[in-house]
């Protein structure tokens, strides 16, 4: 990615000041993003400008009361499969049914103070519900009798640096740490792993502002494809910085070289393969301080050596006229990406969907939405499912998990990753501490 000095200064100031004002819970529960924002091609409002008091609103993190849950779509109905966890963010279900859990949170920031700016967002995070150390360990989970509760549950693998993405290639199970993708020798059932893992190959650390890393196989077992998000919401931290991130990586597992697949993607995390058309698609976080609706995050195809705009341009060629200077050159080759989801909605969670769920809910993708910190009124904390024809989006997204937040602002929960079993839809969810179960209604 070229050089560029990007504004910093008096924008960081302002914000900091804003984070002390503004930390006050919703005074509702989140809404859905306006329809014109939301599909393949949305209606982009004009930026906000510089603000001296961005948006901030947070719900606070409240966890579920006893007998509550949230509130499955019609002709759906949901259970807990497991409770009482710690911070689960991530999910993989392994050939035999036994599920993975990565129970994690952010590494610690090098130079913990950070100044007044990063003080107060880690106030505001904790106020989500983000705020809580790491586990930093992966959790088994086993239904042995298929009741659609885990009746066991083992501490698979531990000595891992804020763990995330999973993914299984024959007898070999890899986890991406924050800052490296590791290996460990898996056979059927075993239910732990010892030691740190092998490491296969690093991946950009730093700041990591963004620390999810997640990984996917593709389907020949070739390659690992691995998220890394950027170091700052547009390049402020300086773009020596953002070396190899805002991106998927692609990692040859047989010779270990890894290269640049997809790039300017500001912060991917889930990724799928779609079954039609064999394309791998993703989920993005878009940049903040643009306006309630700008911009949208969303879900898009992902094209081999393809620039989604990021930090200079937005949904294809929409300049951000806050990063400067600016390179028009990479500018006219950014790709517009599939599908708009709505500002702010945090989409992390990315499952296709099989025939475990009945109509309409059979072709296409779940999103785990988990809900904005800074727009008014809020947005996601939900699971949302985008129907697919011909191996692209087709409709609106159908709200299929809801309830999360409640009239008063207080967020029981917060839907993260999501995993499709031969029998549900699972959903973890961070500040429930619960992976939720979904299935057709009885």
């Amino acid at each position: 990615m070229p050089n560029a000095n990007l504004l910093c200064g008096a924008a960081a100031l302002c914000f900091a000041v804003t984070l002390a004002a503004c930390q006050t819970s919703m005074s509702q529960g989140p809404v859905n993003s306006p329809a014109s924002s939301v599909g393949p091609s949305p209606t982009l409002p004009s930026p906000a400008g510089s603000k001296l008091i961005p948006t901030v609103q947070v719900a606070d993190a409240r966890g579920w009361t006893p007998g509550s849950k949230p509130v499955a779509a019609a002709g759906l109905a949901v259970s807990a499969f497991a409770s009482d966890l710690s911070h689960p963010r991530w999910l993989y279900v392994l050939p035999n049914g036994d599920v993975l859990v990565a129970e994690s949170n952010a590494p610690p920031k090098p130079g913990s103070g950070g100044g007044l700016r990063a003080r107060l967002m880690k106030s505001v995070m904790a106020k989500a519900g983000a705020g809580v150390p790491s586990p930093d360990r992966i959790i088994l989970l086993r239904d042995a009798d298929g009741d659609g509760s885990a009746e066991t549950r083992h501490v698979f693998a531990t000595q891992l640096d804020s763990p995330f993405g999973m993914a299984l290639v024959g007898s070999t199970l890899y986890v991406a740490n924050c800052d490296a993708v590791v290996a460990f020798d898996y056979r059927k059932g075993q239910t732990s792993v010892a030691g740190a893992g092998r490491r296969i190959t690093d991946l950009p650390g730093g700041l990591n502002h963004h620390w999810t890393k997640n990984i996917l196989a593709s389907p020949d077992g070739r390659f690992l494809y691995a998220t890394v998000g950027s170091n700052s919401n547009i390049g402020e931290n300086g773009l020596d910085q953002e070396e190899g991130r805002a991106a998927i990586w692609q990692i040859d597992l047989q010779s270990g070289a890894k290269r640049l697949y997809a790039t300017g993607l500001r912060n991917p995390n889930g990724m799928a393969w779609e079954p039609e058309t064999g394309v791998l698609w993703t989920v993005v976080n878009e940049r903040d301080e643009l306006g309630n609706d700008l911009v949208p995050d969303y879900l898009t195809s992902v094209r081999d050596g393809a620039f989604y705009g990021w930090p200079y341009s937005y949904f294809g060629q929409h300049v951000d006229e806050r990063v400067k200077p600016q390179d028009p050159a990479l500018v006219a080759r950014a790709i517009a990406p599939d599908y708009a989801l709505g500002g702010h909605v945090a989409a992390l969670g990315l499952a296709v969907a099989n025939a475990t769920l009945p109509s309409p809910y059979r072709s296409g993708m779940f999103v785990g939405e988990h809900g904005s910190w800074n727009r008014k009124p809020g947005a996601g904390y939900q699971v949302v499912f985008v129907p697919f024809a011909a191996g692209k989006p087709a409709g609106k997204p159908l709200p299929l998990l809801t309830g999360f937040v409640s009239d008063k602002g207080d967020a029981w929960g917060r839907p993260v990753g999501v995993a499709v079993t031969a029998s549900a839809l699972l959903v973890a969810d961070d500040v429930g501490n619960t992976i939720w179960r979904v299935v057709a209604a009885p």
